[in-house]
């Protein structure tokens, strides 16, 4: 049995994918707590209020808002990447 390696370009290329994949899946739930939570740090400076609490709650709702709309585009591209790497093992132990 022969010992096959990736090489360092591969191993990279993997990891770059894996990283905008990462980045991908994040960015809707990012994007709507910062949005959020910069609209109630904008209304508590408005109004004087600092309770520390106010702005939990708006977020949870919102990023469980933001994951029921999209959740089954992640799940799609997560198995897409998924599937694709899968498909990718052939080639790179054969080029090893």
């Amino acid at each position: 049995m022969v010992n096959q390696a990736l090489t360092d370009t591969q191993v990279m290329s993997i990891g770059l994918q894996a990283m905008i994949v990462a980045t991908k899946l994040c960015a809707p739930i990012l994007v709507t707590a910062l949005v959020i939570g910069f609209a109630i740090s904008l209304f508590q400076s408005v109004t004087m209020i600092q309770e520390v609490t106010l702005s939990f709650v708006p977020k949870l709702i919102g990023v469980g808002v933001a994951l029921l709309i999209s959740g089954n585009w992640m799940l799609s591209t997560m198995i897409t990447f998924t599937e694709q790497l899968f498909e990718q093992i052939p080639q790179l132990l054969a080029s090893g």
